[in-house]
């Protein structure tokens, strides 16, 4: 199952409970004091996960590994293929 199928089911389950205690069909005293937390929690999960989304990309951001061989292999490169072009003509 990818990560996309795994969202969509967790975010349809999520979504008939809420639907299921916005439409009356569970009956509790807690739920009809609460009926306003229900109400607003879909913005409060769309907010939750832009934290969440947030958080991840910053951490893989930051624990990001640098690797310093294929950076001075690639800066070879570039200096090979510089030389290459100045000796077919190329001038800039």
């Amino acid at each position: 199952m990818t990560k996309l199928l795994e969202w969509i089911s967790v975010t349809s389950a999520i979504f008939a409970v809420w639907y299921s205690l916005v439409g009356g069909y569970v009956k509790h005293k807690l739920i009809e004091e609460n009926m306003t937390l229900v109400l607003i929690s879909p913005i409060i999960f769309v907010i939750l996960f832009g934290l969440y989304a947030a958080t991840v990309v910053l951490y893989r951001v930051f624990t990001f590994n640098n690797c310093e061989e294929a950076a001075k292999e690639l800066q070879a490169e570039i200096i090979e293929a510089k030389r290459d072009l100045h000796e077919k003509g190329l001038r800039w």
